[in-house]
Protein backbone atom coordinates (compact mmCIF):
# COMPACT_ATOMS: atom_id res chain seq x y z
CA UNK A 1 0.00 0.00 0.00
CA UNK A 2 2.75 2.44 0.96
CA UNK A 3 4.69 1.54 -2.16
CA UNK A 4 1.68 2.27 -4.38
CA UNK A 5 1.03 5.57 -2.62
CA UNK A 6 4.67 6.59 -3.06
CA UNK A 7 4.50 5.70 -6.74
CA UNK A 8 1.38 7.80 -7.32
CA UNK A 9 2.81 10.76 -5.40
CA UNK A 10 6.02 10.59 -7.42
CA UNK A 11 4.12 10.36 -10.72
CA UNK A 12 1.89 13.25 -9.68
CA UNK A 13 4.91 15.43 -8.93
CA UNK A 14 6.49 14.57 -12.29
CA UNK A 15 3.18 15.31 -14.05
CA UNK A 16 2.94 18.72 -12.36
CA UNK A 17 6.51 19.57 -13.34
CA UNK A 18 5.74 18.65 -16.95
CA UNK A 19 2.43 20.51 -17.07
CA UNK A 20 3.58 23.67 -15.26
CA UNK A 21 5.43 25.36 -18.19
CA UNK A 22 2.47 24.88 -20.53
CA UNK A 23 -0.05 26.02 -17.93
CA UNK A 24 1.99 29.11 -17.00
CA UNK A 25 2.36 30.03 -20.68
CA UNK A 26 -1.41 29.61 -21.16
CA UNK A 27 -2.13 31.81 -18.12
CA UNK A 28 0.17 34.52 -19.47
CA UNK A 29 -1.38 34.29 -22.95
CA UNK A 30 -5.01 34.71 -21.83
CA UNK A 31 -4.32 37.31 -19.12
CA UNK A 32 -4.20 41.07 -19.69
CA UNK A 33 -3.29 42.15 -16.17
CA UNK A 34 -0.78 41.20 -13.49
CA UNK A 35 2.98 40.97 -13.23
CA UNK A 36 4.19 38.18 -15.48
CA UNK A 37 7.51 37.65 -13.73
CA UNK A 38 6.39 37.88 -10.13
CA UNK A 39 7.47 35.20 -7.68
CA UNK A 40 5.73 33.03 -6.83
CA UNK A 41 4.05 33.14 -10.25
CA UNK A 42 0.31 33.43 -10.59
CA UNK A 43 -1.35 30.13 -11.49
CA UNK A 44 -4.71 31.65 -12.39
CA UNK A 45 -5.44 34.04 -15.28
CA UNK A 46 -6.35 37.64 -14.53
CA UNK A 47 -8.68 39.69 -16.74
CA UNK A 48 -9.12 36.88 -19.26
CA UNK A 49 -9.06 37.93 -22.91
CA UNK A 50 -8.26 36.47 -26.30
CA UNK A 51 -6.79 39.73 -27.53
CA UNK A 52 -3.24 38.37 -27.43
CA UNK A 53 -4.23 35.52 -29.75
CA UNK A 54 -6.00 37.94 -32.08
CA UNK A 55 -2.84 40.03 -32.17
CA UNK A 56 -0.82 37.00 -33.28
CA UNK A 57 -3.18 36.49 -36.23
CA UNK A 58 -2.88 40.17 -37.16
CA UNK A 59 0.91 40.34 -36.99
CA UNK A 60 2.06 37.14 -38.73
CA UNK A 61 0.55 35.00 -41.55
CA UNK A 62 -0.10 32.17 -39.15
CA UNK A 63 -2.33 30.13 -41.47
CA UNK A 64 0.46 30.05 -44.04
CA UNK A 65 2.87 28.93 -41.34
CA UNK A 66 0.43 26.21 -40.28
CA UNK A 67 0.21 24.97 -43.87
CA UNK A 68 4.00 24.84 -44.15
CA UNK A 69 4.33 23.00 -40.83
CA UNK A 70 1.74 20.38 -41.77
CA UNK A 71 3.40 19.80 -45.15
CA UNK A 72 6.87 19.41 -43.63
CA UNK A 73 5.67 17.26 -40.73
CA UNK A 74 3.56 14.85 -42.78
CA UNK A 75 6.27 14.45 -45.43
CA UNK A 76 8.95 13.86 -42.80
CA UNK A 77 6.87 11.24 -40.98
CA UNK A 78 5.96 9.33 -44.15
CA UNK A 79 9.49 9.20 -45.53
CA UNK A 80 11.00 8.41 -42.14
CA UNK A 81 8.72 5.42 -41.72
CA UNK A 82 9.64 4.22 -45.21
CA UNK A 83 13.41 4.56 -44.92
CA UNK A 84 13.78 3.53 -41.28
CA UNK A 85 11.66 0.41 -41.73
CA UNK A 86 13.68 -0.51 -44.82
CA UNK A 87 16.86 -0.09 -42.77
CA UNK A 88 15.58 -1.90 -39.68
CA UNK A 89 14.22 -5.02 -41.40
CA UNK A 90 17.55 -6.25 -42.83
CA UNK A 91 19.29 -5.51 -39.53
CA UNK A 92 16.71 -7.65 -37.77
CA UNK A 93 15.91 -10.50 -40.15
CA UNK A 94 18.64 -10.81 -42.77
CA UNK A 95 22.15 -12.20 -42.54
CA UNK A 96 25.01 -10.35 -44.24
CA UNK A 97 28.62 -9.59 -43.47
CA UNK A 98 29.27 -6.48 -41.42
CA UNK A 99 25.75 -6.38 -39.98
CA UNK A 100 26.89 -5.83 -36.39
CA UNK A 101 29.39 -3.19 -37.47
CA UNK A 102 26.75 -1.27 -39.44
CA UNK A 103 24.29 -1.45 -36.56
CA UNK A 104 26.97 -0.29 -34.14
CA UNK A 105 27.83 2.69 -36.34
CA UNK A 106 24.15 3.63 -36.53
CA UNK A 107 23.84 3.49 -32.75
CA UNK A 108 27.03 5.53 -32.37
CA UNK A 109 25.34 8.47 -34.08
CA UNK A 110 22.96 8.71 -31.12
CA UNK A 111 25.68 10.27 -28.96
CA UNK A 112 26.13 13.16 -31.41
CA UNK A 113 23.92 16.24 -31.03
CA UNK A 114 21.93 17.08 -34.14
CA UNK A 115 23.62 20.50 -34.32
CA UNK A 116 26.89 18.77 -35.26
CA UNK A 117 25.40 17.84 -38.62
CA UNK A 118 24.16 21.31 -39.55
CA UNK A 119 27.29 22.40 -41.41
CA UNK A 120 27.66 19.15 -43.38
CA UNK A 121 23.95 19.04 -44.18
CA UNK A 122 23.91 22.67 -45.29
CA UNK A 123 26.89 22.15 -47.60
CA UNK A 124 25.22 19.02 -49.00
CA UNK A 125 21.92 20.79 -49.59
CA UNK A 126 23.76 23.68 -51.25
CA UNK A 127 25.67 21.35 -53.58
CA UNK A 128 22.42 19.62 -54.50
CA UNK A 129 20.73 22.95 -55.18
CA UNK A 130 18.01 22.32 -52.61
CA UNK A 131 18.45 25.38 -50.37
CA UNK A 132 15.21 27.36 -49.95
CA UNK A 133 13.09 24.28 -50.65
CA UNK A 134 11.06 22.06 -48.34
CA UNK A 135 13.12 19.11 -49.54
CA UNK A 136 16.14 20.63 -47.79
CA UNK A 137 14.16 20.78 -44.55
CA UNK A 138 12.81 17.25 -44.84
CA UNK A 139 15.68 15.23 -46.33
CA UNK A 140 18.19 15.36 -43.42
CA UNK A 141 15.48 14.24 -40.99
CA UNK A 142 14.07 11.17 -42.76
CA UNK A 143 16.46 8.76 -41.05
CA UNK A 144 17.72 8.62 -37.47
CA UNK A 145 19.16 5.99 -35.18
CA UNK A 146 16.35 6.05 -32.60
CA UNK A 147 13.68 5.24 -35.18
CA UNK A 148 15.78 2.44 -36.68
CA UNK A 149 16.42 0.99 -33.21
CA UNK A 150 12.72 1.03 -32.26
CA UNK A 151 11.68 -0.59 -35.52
CA UNK A 152 14.44 -3.18 -35.31
CA UNK A 153 13.18 -4.18 -31.88
CA UNK A 154 9.68 -4.42 -33.34
CA UNK A 155 10.88 -6.67 -36.17
CA UNK A 156 12.77 -8.79 -33.62
CA UNK A 157 9.50 -9.59 -31.83
CA UNK A 158 7.81 -10.99 -34.93
CA UNK A 159 7.86 -14.82 -34.63
CA UNK A 160 10.52 -16.32 -36.86
CA UNK A 161 8.28 -19.33 -37.54
CA UNK A 162 5.79 -17.04 -39.26
CA UNK A 163 8.46 -15.66 -41.58
CA UNK A 164 9.86 -19.14 -42.29
CA UNK A 165 6.37 -20.41 -43.16
CA UNK A 166 5.91 -17.55 -45.61
CA UNK A 167 9.24 -18.34 -47.24
CA UNK A 168 8.31 -22.01 -47.55
CA UNK A 169 5.09 -20.94 -49.29
CA UNK A 170 7.20 -19.07 -51.84
CA UNK A 171 6.71 -15.51 -50.59
CA UNK A 172 9.48 -13.12 -51.53
CA UNK A 173 11.19 -10.89 -48.98
CA UNK A 174 9.22 -7.91 -50.28
CA UNK A 175 5.92 -9.74 -49.77
CA UNK A 176 6.97 -10.83 -46.30
CA UNK A 177 8.03 -7.31 -45.45
CA UNK A 178 5.01 -5.50 -46.86
CA UNK A 179 2.12 -7.89 -46.22
CA UNK A 180 3.17 -9.92 -43.19
CA UNK A 181 5.68 -8.10 -41.01
CA UNK A 182 4.65 -4.44 -41.39
CA UNK A 183 0.98 -5.02 -40.42
CA UNK A 184 2.16 -6.81 -37.27
CA UNK A 185 4.26 -3.88 -36.07
CA UNK A 186 1.62 -1.17 -36.59
CA UNK A 187 1.81 0.02 -32.94
CA UNK A 188 5.57 0.54 -33.28
CA UNK A 189 5.12 2.36 -36.58
CA UNK A 190 2.59 4.61 -34.84
CA UNK A 191 5.05 5.28 -32.02
CA UNK A 192 7.83 6.23 -34.42
CA UNK A 193 5.38 8.32 -36.41
CA UNK A 194 4.22 10.25 -33.34
CA UNK A 195 7.76 10.87 -32.11
CA UNK A 196 8.80 11.97 -35.59
CA UNK A 197 5.80 14.27 -35.92
CA UNK A 198 6.58 16.00 -32.63
CA UNK A 199 10.23 16.40 -33.60
CA UNK A 200 9.46 17.72 -37.10
CA UNK A 201 6.73 20.08 -35.88
CA UNK A 202 8.96 21.63 -33.20
CA UNK A 203 12.09 21.92 -35.36
CA UNK A 204 13.03 25.55 -35.93
CA UNK A 205 16.83 25.84 -36.11
CA UNK A 206 17.31 23.80 -39.29
CA UNK A 207 14.37 25.38 -41.21
CA UNK A 208 15.69 28.80 -40.21
CA UNK A 209 19.06 27.89 -41.74
CA UNK A 210 17.97 26.46 -45.11
CA UNK A 211 14.94 28.68 -45.72
CA UNK A 212 15.35 32.40 -46.33
CA UNK A 213 11.84 33.36 -47.44
CA UNK A 214 9.61 34.12 -44.43
CA UNK A 215 6.52 32.89 -46.26
CA UNK A 216 8.10 29.41 -46.47
CA UNK A 217 8.81 29.13 -42.74
CA UNK A 218 7.06 26.52 -40.61
CA UNK A 219 5.14 27.77 -37.59
CA UNK A 220 7.94 27.02 -35.12
CA UNK A 221 10.28 29.34 -37.02
CA UNK A 222 7.69 31.89 -38.15
CA UNK A 223 6.46 32.55 -34.63
CA UNK A 224 9.90 33.94 -33.80
CA UNK A 225 8.86 37.08 -35.69
CA UNK A 226 6.72 37.89 -32.66
CA UNK A 227 9.88 38.27 -30.62
CA UNK A 228 11.28 40.77 -33.09
CA UNK A 229 8.08 42.74 -33.56
CA UNK A 230 6.89 42.54 -29.98
CA UNK A 231 10.11 42.32 -28.03
CA UNK A 232 8.43 43.63 -24.87
CA UNK A 233 5.04 41.94 -25.32
CA UNK A 234 5.59 38.65 -23.55
CA UNK A 235 1.86 37.93 -23.58
CA UNK A 236 1.68 37.98 -27.40
CA UNK A 237 4.73 35.73 -27.61
CA UNK A 238 3.09 33.35 -25.12
CA UNK A 239 -0.07 33.30 -27.25
CA UNK A 240 2.01 32.44 -30.32
CA UNK A 241 3.70 29.66 -28.38
CA UNK A 242 0.33 28.18 -27.37
CA UNK A 243 -0.85 28.27 -30.98
CA UNK A 244 2.33 26.44 -31.98
CA UNK A 245 2.05 23.72 -29.34
CA UNK A 246 -1.72 23.16 -29.46
CA UNK A 247 -2.00 21.14 -32.72
CA UNK A 248 0.71 18.65 -31.87
CA UNK A 249 -0.64 18.34 -28.31
CA UNK A 250 -4.12 17.55 -29.59
CA UNK A 251 -2.70 15.07 -32.10
CA UNK A 252 -0.76 13.31 -29.34
CA UNK A 253 -3.81 13.08 -27.07
CA UNK A 254 -5.82 11.54 -29.91
CA UNK A 255 -3.12 8.96 -30.73
CA UNK A 256 -1.62 8.27 -27.30
CA UNK A 257 -3.13 4.79 -27.10
CA UNK A 258 -1.10 3.77 -30.18
CA UNK A 259 1.96 5.42 -28.68
CA UNK A 260 1.60 3.56 -25.38
CA UNK A 261 1.04 0.23 -27.16
CA UNK A 262 4.18 0.76 -29.20
CA UNK A 263 6.29 1.83 -26.25
CA UNK A 264 5.02 -1.13 -24.22
CA UNK A 265 6.13 -3.45 -27.00
CA UNK A 266 9.49 -1.70 -27.27
CA UNK A 267 10.11 -2.10 -23.54
CA UNK A 268 9.25 -5.80 -23.67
Amino acid sequence: MLQSLTRYVLLSVIALLCIFPFWWTLVVAISTEGNIFEFPPSFTPQAISLENFAEVFRVIPIFSFYKNSFLITISTVVWKLVFCSLAAYPLSRMKFSGKKLIFGLILATMVLPSEVNFLVNFITMTQMGLVNTYTAVILPNVVNAVSILLLKQAFDEVPQDLIDAARVDGASEWIIFLKIVLPLITPWLATVGILSAVEAWNEYIWPSIVLSKPEDFPLSAGVLYLRGTYGSSTRVIAAGTILTVAPILVAFLLTQRFFMRGMDGAVK
